[in-house]
C-alpha cells in the first residue's frame, strides 16, 4: 500500500466518523468545546503529524543504518501473519502498558491532557502532551520494523488501528445499537473482549468510578482489548458513563492548553494540580463523588 493511498483512506476514516457524529446529532448535543480545547487538540494533532512521527522515523532510520546497516529489509519476507502478530506485540502491547503506567504518578502528567476533555469524540482521539507520544516506546519500536521490512503490512496494521481507536473515542457509539441485536450478542460478547469499543473506553474516560460504570484505572487497550483482558484491567459493562473529564478541572477550572501540552517546560499556577512540580490533584473523596454528581446534573440540563 503506497503512502498517499493509505493517507487517502485515513482521512475518509477519520471524515466517516466525523459525518456519524453529525448525523446522530451526538457532536451537537454531547460535544462542547471551550476555546482552550480546540487549540490543545489541533496543536497536538499537528505537532503528531507533523513533528513527532517524522522525527521518531528519521532519527531510527538514522541510528539503524549506523549500527545495523545490513539488517535493512532483512524481515521483508517474513509471512504477513508473523509481521502481523510481531506489530501487535512491539507496538499495541507496549501501548498497553505505555498506557498503564501514564496513570501513575510519574507519568499522569503527560497523559493527562487526554483526560481533561469534558466530552469524547475523535477529535480529541490524539489530544495529549507533546512528551507523552515523544517518549512512547511503541512508536520507536514500530519505526525500528519499518527499518527490518514491514513498511506494507504495516500500512494495513495501521489503518485498522486507527480505525479501531477513532470508534472507541467517537461521539457516535457505534456498538450501542448492537447490543440490542439478539443475533449478533455472541459475535458482540467476543469483539468487546478483543477490540476497544466505545462502551469499554468511555469508562476509561469516566469522571466517576461510583456508578459502577466508571473504570479509569482500566480499560487500557489501544487496539486490542485483549491486553485488559489478559492483564486484568478489563471492566465491561456495555454502558456508558454521565459523565467524562475530570474532578479537579470541574472544580477548579480547565489548565491552560499550552501548559497541558508542554509540562514540564511550563507549569500550572492552580493551586490543586498535577502539572507543576510538586503539585497534586485533588483527591477528596467526597468532593469526587460530588464532582460526578455536578456532570451528571448538566448533562441532563445540557
Amino acid at each position: 500500500m503506497s503512502l498517499q493511498l493509505q493517507n487517502i483512506l485515513i482521512v475518509t476514516i477519520m471524515l466517516g466518523f466525523a459525518g456519524m457524529e453529525f448525523a446522530t446529532r451526538r457532536y451537537k448535543n454531547s460535544v462542547h468545546p471551550t476555546s482552550d480545547d480546540t487549540r490543545l487538540e489541533l496543536a497536538m494533532f499537528v505537532s503528531l503529524v507533523a513533528v513527532t512521527q517524522p522525527v521518531a522515523m528519521l532519527v531510527t532510520g538514522k541510528l539503524c543504518a549506523w549500527l545495523m546497516p545490513e539488517q535493512r529489509g532483512a524481515w521483508a519476507n517474513l509471512p504477513w501473519w508473523a509481521m502481523a502478530a510481531i506489530l501487535l506485540v512491539c507496538d499495541d502491547m507496549t501501548q498497553y502498558w505505555w498506557h498503564r503506567v501514564s496513570h501513575s504518578p510519574l507519568l499522569w502528567p503527560l497523559h493527562r491532557a487526554h483526560h481533561t476533555a469534558q466530552y469524547m469524540s475523535i477529535r480529541m482521539t490524539y489530544r495529549n502532551n507533546f512528551f507523552y507520544y515523544l517518549m512512547m516506546p511503541g512508536l520507536w519500536i514500530a519505526s525500528v520494523l519499518l527499518y527490518l521490512g514491514f513498511a506494507k503490512v504495516f500500512g494495513v496494521y495501521f489503518l485498522i488501528k486507527v480505525s479501531v481507536i477513532l470508534g472507541a473515542h467517537s461521539a457516535w457509539r457505534w456498538d450501542e445499537p448492537l447490543y440490542r441485536i439478539r443475533a449478533l450478542r455472541p459475535l458482540m460478547w467476543i469483539l468487546e473482549r478483543t477490540i476497544s469499543t466505545p462502551a469499554t473506553h468511555w469508562a476509561h474516560h469516566a469522571i466517576t468510578n461510583d456508578d459502577g460504570i466508571g473504570h479509569y484505572k482500566g480499560n487500557f487497550g489501544n487496539l486490542l482489548f485483549l491486553w485488559d483482558i489478559l492483564f486484568g484491567t478489563a471492566h465491561i459493562t456495555r454502558q456508558y458513563p454521565a459523565g467524562i473529564g475530570l474532578q479537579d478541572d470541574l472544580l477548579f477550572g480547565q489548565e491552560r492548553w499550552y501548559i497541558q501540552m508542554f509540562y514540564p517546560l511550563v507549569q500550572s499556577h492552580r493551586e490543586h494540580s498535577a502539572l507543576r512540580f510538586g503539585g497534586r490533584a485533588y483527591e477528596d473523596n467526597q468532593v469526587h463523588s460530588d464532582a460526578g454528581a455536578q456532570c451528571k446534573d448538566r448533562q441532563r440540563s445540557g
